[in-house]
């Protein structure tokens, strides 16, 4: 049986979508302003983030929250 997570605003997020549309939000140096860790300070990728990311779950979390507080007013579903 599949669970959906309807309260969830990441459900169905890729951490790779999360960490592109930051990017192009605020470029690298202000997601390190954000979220200062040396993925997005030093020679910064997307593929590197996602590789520290995935091991870090506090960075993960600090980086999802951003995203949520960024782009939660996209959801239609909010208000």
């Amino acid at each position: 049986m599949h669970h959906q997570q309807p309260n969830n605003p990441l459900h169905a997020i890729k951490l790779e979508t999360i960490v592109v549309e930051l990017q192009q939000h605020y470029g690298w140096e202000g997601l390190a302003d954000r979220v200062p860790v040396n993925c997005f300070r030093k020679n910064p990728s997307v593929k590197s983030s996602l590789k520290f990311l995935r091991k870090t779950p506090w960075a993960r979390e600090k980086v999802e929250g951003l995203y949520i507080a960024t782009f939660s007013k996209r959801n239609p579903w909010k208000k």
